[in-house]
């Protein structure tokens, strides 16, 4: 299996940004018309054709984006790939289950060609990965793959009613796949799949693709080459856990990525340790060189970004005076992402609701209500020097003044550091 190559950083740290891509999703239904996965494309300005740097890309934009809305939420991903891409790292990072990829044809394929791919294909299956075909997987020259298929395309702009019909009979006696005919434009032709024993459908009689702002909140390249170089040492999770609070964008990046569907988790992650542990160094590997990747199109970072870390650390300061280490690294989680809607620049019930977050940490995200909540408006009162609020909530904390200037200080000191990392 490949990895993806680390790129060199240009000098001097570059902070966290927000950059946006265009994704297209179309609908496949089946034949009561509910949705049964999305196809997705690629319709961003900077892209240029179809490689395999544009399919790891979208891939890891539909897992970590964040958005006013879920690009595929729980359905199948259907994404088109090259032969290239289906040796990228960004595999590891997704739940096999949820994806299916779109295996091209071969063009004029000989059979030495066909066999020389089935390893990787099998290898695919094998994990867990769903395959889909065109229509040519069906000829003869393809049965090696046949077998692999867990859908079938037939393409409703190139194929006729007699052809269509000896397609579905051939590959009812031959395979296990579902059949999906895509390309639908009328009522006619659907009703000719139907009646053939087709049951998934796609097409702009169906719905037309829509275009969806999928948006990023992208790290600094120096805190990511940091990150790499720490994974490749196999260094501590002391270590990785310190430089994964450095930067908001790593932060919200890898509880998006863990808590997102398509790694196929039971239970929310909610501090940055839990989620170091759970992805493990190679995943953590892979998943910072594709960060890496992404980093080339940020621009010049908001000052919120040093602002999110500064509150962060203060709110876990102040939470070790009072409560047990895994909740003082669940305020430092709450106070990076309470600003999630001016990194992201969407509300912040909207950014919150990404995150998949247990009942207690929404609510003190979005009403500042329980400990959290109430160390959160006491971090946004020591930033704006609201001395009623702050003596409050020192009381009601039972913290003293001296304990949160110490802090206060300790954590602006704290972020002026890393920013010199």
């Amino acid at each position: 299996m490949s990895q993806l190559s680390p790129a060199s950083p240009p000098p001097g740290p570059a902070p966290s940004s927000n950059i946006s891509a265009m994704i297209a999703r179309q609908a496949i239904m089946n034949g009561q018309q509910a949705v049964v996965g999305y196809e997705l494309f690629n319709r961003s300005r900077s892209h240029v054709g179809h490689t395999a740097a544009s399919d790891v890309v979208l891939v890891f934009t539909a897992l970590s984006h964040a958005g006013t809305e879920e690009l595929v939420g729980r359905f199948l991903i259907f994404v088109n790939c090259t032969h290239e891409s289906l040796t990228a790292g960004h595999l590891e990072l997704v739940n096999p289950d949820k994806l299916v990829l779109e295996v091209p044809p071969l063009g004029h394929a000989a059979a030495d060609e066909v066999q020389a791919r089935l390893p990787i294909l099998t290898s695919l299956r094998e994990r867990g990965f769903h395959l889909a075909f065109n229509h040519t997987v069906l000829e003869s020259i393809y049965a090696p793959w046949l077998p692999l298929a867990d859908y079938i395309k037939l393409d409703m702009s190139v194929l006729a009613r007699d052809q269509v019909a000896v397609l579905v009979n051939y590959a009812g006696r031959h395979c296990q796949a579902e059949l999906i005919a895509e390309k639908i434009e009328s009522a006619q032709q659907y009703d000719m799949v139907s009646s053939l024993g087709v049951e998934l459908f796609q097409g702009f009689w169906f719905s037309r693709p829509t275009l969806v702002e999928a948006r990023l909140l992208t790290p600094g390249q120096t805190h990511v080459v940091q990150l790499i170089n720490l994974v490749r040492k196999q260094a501590s999770t002391d270590e990785i856990e310190e430089v994964l609070k450095k930067d908001a964008g790593l932060a919200f990046n890898l509880m998006r990525l863990i808590n997102s569907a398509g790694l196929g988790l039971t239970r929310e992650i909610t501090s940055v340790r839990q989620a170091v542990l759970l992805l493990g160094l190679k995943k953590l590997f892979r998943w910072a060189a594709l960060l890496l990747t992404m980093t080339r199109f940020g621009g010049t970072p908001p000052v919120v970004g040093h602002t999110a870390v500064v509150r962060g650390r203060l709110m876990e300061l102040l939470a070790l005076e009072i409560l047990p280490p895994e909740q003082a690294d669940q305020a430092f989680v709450i106070g990076i992402f309470s600003m999630l809607d001016q990194m992201l620049g969407i509300p912040l019930e909207a950014a919150v609701g990404l995150l998949h977050l247990p009942e207690d940490l929404r609510a003190a995200l979005l009403q500042h209500s329980n400990v959290y909540g109430q160390l959160l408006t006491l971090a946004e009162a020591c930033e704006s020097s609201d001395d009623d609020t702050f003596d409050q909530l020192a009381h009601s904390l039972n913290l003293t003044s001296q304990q949160i200037n110490w802090a206060h200080l300790q954590a602006l000191a704290w972020a002026d550091e890393i920013q010199q990392d």
